[in-house]
């Protein structure tokens, strides 16, 4: 729908796309920090996994350990990205103050979040996306359902998106924001079977290894690209479709009544 303003043609989801089109300029305007860096570093471990140990031992019957953890840092790299690009996005905006202009353009809650969680996922599947075309040069892997593969990417990249802004919004200073990533985020990946199969733990460490949220998202994923994993794969994605319905809407609610937002 379109409304006339000023004798000019104004639609009702040009604030979305201007603030996405704001959004991934953003990022891509520091694309070495934002695009590059992490990329290096995802290369460091698929080096390290890849080259050295991919062909020296295999913790899954019929695959290599390169196959077997690839996947997990491609994850790592969707995850840690997304997170990073609404969080660090949103709480400069709260700290420079200029959420303020955002806060009176004709843009709904849910655009909003629209928004910032769009750019979020071009972002963080960008970053996916290359990890896996270097992880080429040291394993192929199967793709055993591809389309579930990308949904679970895409789903991964979505709820960080949501837990981005959530931080975003509960953080008081650079210190408290970086501790989401440090104290939260990265423990549960190395611990959610990125370098190890949970079958392996023993029973007590393997169950508590199922209250971990990330596990579900990392073993999808493999599920989906190797054809086997812990869980059936419809489970693991319920789960994780599920925290990202929850983090979605505290989300959505935080940001419509503006809270933390006009201070």
């Amino acid at each position: 729908m379109k409304l006339s303003l000023k004798g000019r043609s104004y639609s009702r989801w040009q604030p979305f796309w201007t603030l996405t089109n704001k959004e991934i300029r953003r990022f891509m305007r520091v694309s070495s920090q934002t695009l590059l860096a992490p990329i290096v570093s995802a290369s460091l471990y698929l080096f390290v996994f890849g080259a050295t140990l991919g062909e020296r031992i295999s913790v899954l019957p019929g695959f290599s350990y390169a196959q077997f953890v690839i996947p997990g840092l491609i994850l790592m790299g969707v995850i840690n990205n997304s997170f990073a690009n609404t969080s660090s996005s949103l709480f400069m905006s709260r700290y420079l103050g200029n959420i303020v202009d955002l806060l009176v353009t004709p843009i709904s809650p849910p655009q909003f979040i629209c928004a910032y969680t769009l750019a979020a996922m071009v972002r963080g599947l960008g970053v996916g996306l290359a990890v896996w075309l270097i992880s080429n040069l040291f394993a192929e892997l199967p793709w055993a359902h591809p389309l579930a593969a990308i949904a679970m990417a895409a789903l991964a990249s979505f709820l960080f998106a949501q837990f981005g802004l959530v931080a975003a919004i509960f953080a008081n200073n650079f210190d408290a924001l970086s501790m989401f990533n440090n104290f939260l985020i990265l423990p549960l990946i190395y611990l959610g079977g990125v370098f190890y199969p949970i079958s392996i733990l023993p029973e007590f460490w393997g169950t508590l290894s199922h209250l971990n949220p990330l596990f579900y998202l990392i073993d999808g994923f493999r599920h989906a690209i190797l054809g086997v994993g812990d869980l059936p794969f419809a489970v693991a994605f319920g789960v994780a479709g599920l925290q990202a319905t929850i983090l979605f809407t505290l989300a959505a609610i935080l940001i419509g009544k503006g809270y933390r937002l006009r201070n």
